[in-house]
């Protein structure tokens, strides 16, 4: 029967402790600290709900709320300024810790709040700024409407004593419940916990002698071991201090020792004093230690960084280069040897564009450019060698820029690799996109390609001639022979015209029985001359691998390139010569209109 409410029983544990030790730590600061019958100088039961929301996730925030709301009635209730008072302050308190939490969990920081100087500042501005502020005029509200004290002491109470104690107290709860020092322990030398121990026992007697013992009041003499403790151990060590402080000198303030009770006051005015003192120290020690811990976290973090730099650049099959803004190589790593032949050391201080061919030099120095110019992206450029160890003949570059604090590009970092084979595939695969598989003439594609730039020289006034061809009755040899004996016509007539052809000249099929020829230099004359040179050539018959003989010939269309014309113009006005010519008998060659 038990069964169902043990887990809501073991959920309920947790709020319950918490409301527990924040009962205890309220019930204490009032029945100690209630001076003058109205809001008591010292609070710190608030820097232990603060700590426990900004370690714990936000599904858990209301029940440490409500846990620890509940505390606070029955605190003030009891010992406070009455059970009228109970809800609101209860109210109050919690506001004040959720405010902090709230703002601290939304900034852009680390929840740690000593981890870094811009955490422990967005906590400080948060309590001491935003909720000590707003809250303190509830809680001055409460006290002056049920106690005869004045809305003004009351307020200054308010924000001294929570102010103060959550300053105090909430950095180092939440070392504690982060688990830092555990941490710490772990991570620390045994000569280093020692040191440690030895500047908190130093620390702990200066501190005594001044609150218990000292002729004079030296309240300053605590500030140089607690600097360097901040230095020497960090923030745990710094929280520490702070603690040992607060502990000795409040006691001693408390019962009426010590250098405060020079102060010709009340007792909450020389605790107010005292709190004072401890938040000076806090502010002196502590944001110090944060920022030493940020730097020194960076400096791992950059430590790390240069390990895997160095460990991927050394080991790496590619070469890794850091060039400066200017293009000096700064870095070179090992595969330098291997890829370039050239010892690494050898390569610092020189130009990295050196590495190129002249001819892409201008390529490799515009990249390098343009990724200073473009912080965050890769940049990539593809460059002949000037030297190779193996015979390499292209490379590739990628290179993205290294940026400072500030964002300004101080560098590049550089990876070459061979792209050798890649470029031999990609001109082999060029190579066949360029042929028709059948014939070994110019793919239509690249004949196209050719046309086009025989056009655009034309416009400078170099002569060149387009001939459109065509087999005549290639449809009957098919049909008599067969396909495959087609197929070795059409091999054997382009095989046939070659040699007719000067160096310059290409013949391309354009499809089935239908081929091209392109003249470049030869006017229309000479093309016609060079046309019935071909027709000559296949005078006789193609004999075929089955012992069988065919002969062919061809019609043929000439038409003279005209540079102000497009290709689609010429390439129609050559097949309109080469349909009259197929009508005139075929044979023949006729000359566009």
């Amino acid at each position: 029967m038990l069964r169902p409410f043990l887990p809501t029983a073991r959920r309920l544990i947790p709020p319950a402790t918490t409301a527990g030790i924040y009962f205890v730590a309220a019930s204490l600061a009032l029945m100690v600290s209630r001076f003058e019958g109205g809001l008591a100088f010292v609070w710190g039961a608030n820097a232990f709900v603060m700590a426990k929301l900004l370690t714990t996730p936000r599904r858990e925030w209301t029940g440490t709320a409500l846990g620890c709301a509940i505390a606070s009635a029955l605190a003030t209730g009891l010992f406070g300024m009455g059970w009228l008072a109970a809800i609101p302050m209860a109210v109050i308190n919690m506001a004040e810790a959720l405010i902090v939490a709230t703002i601290c969990r939304h900034a852009p920081v680390d929840r740690m709040v000593m981890a870094s100087t811009q955490s422990l500042v967005t906590f400080i501005l948060s309590l001491c700024v935003v909720a000590d502020t707003v809250t303190g005029v509830g809680a001055a509200l409460v006290a002056s409407s049920l106690k005869p004290v004045a809305f003004g002491a009351s307020w200054v109470q308010w924000y001294t004593g929570h102010t103060l104690g959550g300053l105090i107290c909430t950095p180092v709860l939440v070392l504690l419940m982060q688990g830092e020092y555990a941490r710490w322990r772990r991570s620390t030398s045994r000569a280093q916990k020692i040191e440690a121990m030895l500047l908190l026992a130093i620390f702990a007697i200066i501190t005594v002698h001044i609150f218990y013992s000292a002729r004079y009041p030296m309240l300053f003499a605590p500030l140089l071991p607690l600097v360097l403790i901040a230095f020497r151990v960090g923030h745990l060590g710094a929280a520490a201090s702070i603690l040992i402080l607060a502990v000795v000198g409040g006691v001693a303030t408390m019962t009426g020792v010590g250098p405060l009770t020079m102060i010709l006051s009340s007792p909450g005015e020389r605790i107010q004093a005292f709190q004072f003192y401890l938040a000076l120290s806090f502010l002196l020690s502590l944001p110090v230690a944060a920022e030493l811990n940020g730097r020194l976290r960076l400096f791992r973090m950059l430590q790390q960084s240069e390990a895997r730099f160095r460990a991927i650049a050394e080991h790496s099959g590619d070469v890794v280069l850091e060039i400066d803004v200017d293009g000096i190589i700064h870095y070179a790593s090992p595969s330098a040897h291997d890829h370039i032949g050239c010892a690494p050391g050898l390569l610092i201080g020189q130009s990295a564009a050196n590495l190129a061919d002249p001819i892409d030099r201008a390529q490799v120095m515009a990249a390098h450019r343009h990724a200073l110019g473009h912080p965050g992206s890769v940049h990539q450029v593809e460059f002949r060698p000037l030297v190779s160890a193996a015979g390499l003949d292209w490379y590739e570059m990628v290179s993205r820029a290294l940026v400072d604090a500030h964002g300004v590009p101080s560098g590049v970092v550089s990876t070459i690799r061979d792209i050798s084979r890649h470029k031999a595939r990609q001109r082999a695969l060029q190579e066949v996109a360029e042929r028709d598989s059948l014939t070994g003439a110019d793919s239509r594609r690249a004949f196209l390609e050719k046309l086009e730039s025989a056009l655009l020289h034309s416009r400078n006034g170099i002569c060149a001639s387009l001939l459109m061809i065509d087999i005549d009755h290639f449809k009957a040899v098919n049909d008599r022979h067969g396909h495959g004996a087609g197929d070795a016509v059409l091999t054997a007539f382009v095989e046939r015209l070659r040699p007719g052809l000067l160096p310059g000249d290409s013949i391309g099929r354009l499809g089935g029985e239908e081929f091209a020829i392109l003249l470049p230099g030869s006017d229309i004359d000479r093309a016609a001359m060079m046309c019935e040179r071909l027709r000559a050539l296949l005078v006789g018959p193609i004999q075929l691998d089955g012992g069988e003989a065919i002969s062919v010939t061809f019609s043929a269309g000439l038409v003279e390139l005209d540079g102000a014309s497009t290709r689609g113009a010429m390439m129609e006005a050559a097949d309109q010569a080469l349909y009259r010519a197929k009508h005139s008998g075929r044979n023949c060659l006729r000359l566009a209109a």
